[in-house]
């Protein structure tokens, strides 16, 4: 073999190590990522967006690589662990607050979207010169952007509370944190007097926490089963619903049974107010309830085996849960406003909201 072949050789070897020793550390990286957001998760009071923009920020914090380029590549790798865990996770954690991957996706989508708009600043600026001098940037911008994000809920809280009138009867989908946070506003800084029906929030029934987070803050209340919600609409004046994401057309997804109630409601004229943190917006534009980015079970399927409706024993509450979706898309109509820590939108005012911030 000739001397330049064996240059070749050893050659292609090395870069064959290389590439393996990064794929090595890739994976590495992004188990510590996946450790990280499944860390912020175990904080009730953290969003699944925020928990997400967090676990990316210390990613970024410990990254190692030495280029733009390879920083990127690292990082959209972590990105997308996060989004294929959100995914895998899904079924494991029907009884947690973080369930739903459109938070997750919109929780990533934030941070990347941050993360490109700052590359391309750095790369007309003359005034960051070096990499190192980025990267302590974008961490600095990364810590006011988690600042904003913790005060999120209540700016929301102030803006929604506005919207709760004095002796009136709110109807509250199972247990919302930002709706929470609206409602003890309302009732303690701006000293209104109301009532609070809560739905019980199948199929985990979350509702019942909501109720004991009401009575401690001193709100009358009660629960109401998902299914009498037609029955008690009459007395009520509005409805307030949380979100776990808001998608490009001013639409809503949220826990399932959202889109029955705003269903009741608009038939007997009874405004419907979705309050959310602005980081919940998404770019998604889902055409029905089956066109969701999230793993959602089949239940409009049927087998036609004899024996399957043959058997006695009824579906478990486990059953049940297993095999029902935990959230569901409201469409923008059923909505009177969007009440955000950006202020009052109509939901058309989503999409004005999204452009600015991917301009």
């Amino acid at each position: 073999m000739s001397h330049s072949s064996t240059e070749l050789v050893s050659s292609s070897s090395s870069s064959h190590h290389f590439m393996v020793a990064m794929q090595d550390e890739s994976k590495l990286d992004c188990s510590e990522v996946i450790d990280l957001y499944q860390t912020f998760l175990q904080d009730p009071d953290l969003s699944t967006p925020v928990a997400v923009f967090k676990a990316l920020t210390d990613f970024c914090r410990s990254n190692t690589a030495p280029t733009m380029s390879e920083f990127m590549v690292t990082l959209e790798r972590a990105a997308q662990s996060i989004r294929d865990e959100s995914k895998e996770s899904a079924p494991r954690m029907q009884n947690q607050q973080h369930k739903a991957t459109i938070a997750a996706l919109a929780g990533v989508d934030l941070f990347m979207r941050f993360v490109t708009r700052h590359s391309h600043d750095f790369s007309r600026s003359s005034e960051i010169r070096s990499f190192d001098e980025f990267k302590e940037k974008l961490l600095h911008r990364a810590g006011l952007i988690l600042e904003k994000a913790f005060s999120a809920r209540l700016r929301a809280a102030e803006v929604g509370a506005h919207f709760v009138q004095d002796n009136s009867i709110v109807l509250v989908h199972a247990y919302s944190r930002v709706v929470m946070s609206v409602l003890q506003h309302a009732a303690n800084v701006q000293h209104k007097r109301f009532k609070v029906y809560v739905t019980e929030g199948r199929p985990n029934s979350d509702g019942l926490q909501a109720v004991e987070y009401l009575r401690e803050a001193g709100i009358p209340c009660r629960a109401v089963l998902d299914s009498a919600v037609g029955y008690i609409m009459d007395k009520v004046d509005m409805v307030f619903v949380g979100a776990e994401g808001v998608v490009e057309n001013g639409g809503v997804i949220n826990k399932i049974g959202t889109y029955q109630i705003a269903l009741v409601a608009n038939a007997l004229s009874k405004p419907v107010y979705a309050v959310a943190e602005s980081y919940k917006f998404v770019r998604v534009y889902p055409l029905n309830q089956y066109d969701l980015p999230s793993a959602l079970p089949e239940i409009v399927s049927f087998t036609s085996r004899r024996k399957s409706f043959s058997s006695t024993q009824a579906d478990s509450t486990d059953q049940l849960e297993g095999s029902n979706p935990l959230v569901d898309y409201t469409p923008p109509q059923y909505f009177t406003l969007l009440l955000t820590d950006l202020g009052v939108l109509t939901p058309s005012g989503v999409s004005d909201e999204l452009i600015k911030l991917y301009l």
